[in-house]
């Protein structure tokens, strides 16, 4: 089986992410701060030694901003619902057009007004002007993807985080698609809360995500219980991280992930550009063939993450991904929990096919992958 759905989670993992999560498990697996004995404390050292490592990585202001949650969803919970929670309720969010359910569904939830700024796929000084013209004077949080899941677009997030700056309004990141891809410098882009998968760009083991939070104490918490700390108080801890790390966190999992983020930091923009060439190759193949729709201009380097949506003719994107699983690809057809994106592209009904590169993806795989489509289009 060749591998293209690196987007939902990246495939094959490195061998030393397995190999660290085994080794917690063998040697370690201790709760880690909840006893003084030394097991416990080195499984506190594992989970901090993984925490200064993604605190360095994304320029955080200090290692105390980053806590770890279940997933990318979670971290987005915890940092939309709880920025938004002392606000009024007519307080108004700023988001874009291309946005994952992990931002929408909590909106709606809230039944707080948003507004959805179009992103455009080839202008980013049009995307900056379309953001700073969905601002209210009561918007109280922007909050957007880093990198499209649907079609890898990048949003100019640092633009977008001078803007919320200059506006004194906080600036939410979904980056799902780009931690681990893109370079990430919160300081510089002026994030307040960075939100992040461990498991897809960062080659973590599932069950792993991340909240960066620059003020933590400030957001309401949705999840109480205990941390390890100031156990005689009933109030939920302030302090960052515990505030949002109740019970016990997975330890082995975060082990295996500071795994992954020492393989991606050293992976380095080299990696990033030899994807983005595969992108382009797979994009210009399927641009040959007929009947293939494509929905973005030609993937570049910085514009876009190594993902390619596409569909060949009326037929249905799930049929189209059943028939390449057949074949021995895998991709991932439907709505790729982004029903929004779809209604921008107007692909609602048919979804898309997806593809999306990792790091272990080589160009024969993309060669083989056209082929493959060539067949189906000739169908």
């Amino acid at each position: 089986m060749i591998y293209f759905d690196n987007a939902a989670t990246s495939f094959p993992k490195p061998p030393q992410v397995g190999a660290a999560v085994s080794r917690f498990i063998r040697e370690t697996g201790a709760n880690p701060g909840r006893s003084g004995h030394k097991l416990s404390m080195e499984a506190a050292e594992t989970v901090y030694a993984c925490r200064k490592a993604i605190s360095s990585y994304f320029h955080a202001p200090g290692v105390e901003c980053v806590s770890f949650t279940l997933n990318a969803t979670y971290a987005i919970n915890f940092a939309l619902k709880g920025a938004l929670a002392r606000r009024e309720r007519a307080a108004h969010v700023v988001t874009s057009n291309l946005e994952h359910n992990a931002v929408m569904r909590p909106l709606h939830k809230l039944q707080i007004p948003y507004t959805a700024a179009v992103v455009d796929l080839a202008d980013d000084v049009r995307t900056l002007q379309n953001f700073e013209a969905a601002l209210r004077p009561d918007t109280a949080l922007v909050a957007c993807t880093h990198a499209s899941n649907l079609c890898g677009r990048v949003l100019p997030i640092a633009d977008i985080g001078a803007l919320c700056h200059e506006k004194g309004i906080p600036f939410l990141v979904d980056a799902s698609q780009s931690a681990g891809m893109l370079p990430i410098d919160m300081q510089a882009c002026h994030i307040d809360y960075l939100c992040m998968p461990g498991h897809k760009s960062l080659y973590g083991p599932m069950g792993t995500g991340i909240l960066i939070a620059v003020n933590g104490e400030a957001l309401e918490t949705l999840i109480e219980g205990g941390t390890g700390s100031n156990s005689v108080d009933l109030e939920q801890p302030a302090l960052m991280p515990d505030r949002f790390e109740s019970g016990t966190v997975n330890a082995p999992g975060i082990a295996g992930l500071h795994a992954g983020v020492r393989f991606a930091r050293a992976r380095g923009q080299e990696s990033y550009v030899k994807e983005m060439r595969m992108a382009r190759m797979l994009y210009d193949g399927l641009h040959q063939i007929p009947g293939v729709r494509l929905y973005t201009p030609r993937p570049f380097n910085n514009g876009y993450v190594p993902v390619v949506s596409f569909n060949i003719g009326e037929r249905s994107s799930v049929e189209v991904t059943a028939k390449l699983d057949k074949m021995g690809f895998a991709l991932r057809g439907g709505l790729h929990c982004a029903p929004v994106a779809h209604l921008a592209f107007g692909t609602i009904n048919q979804g898309m096919v997806r593809a999306s590169i990792g790091a272990f993806n080589t160009p024969d795989h993309i060669a083989a992958l056209l082929s493959a489509a060539k067949k189906i289009a000739a169908e």
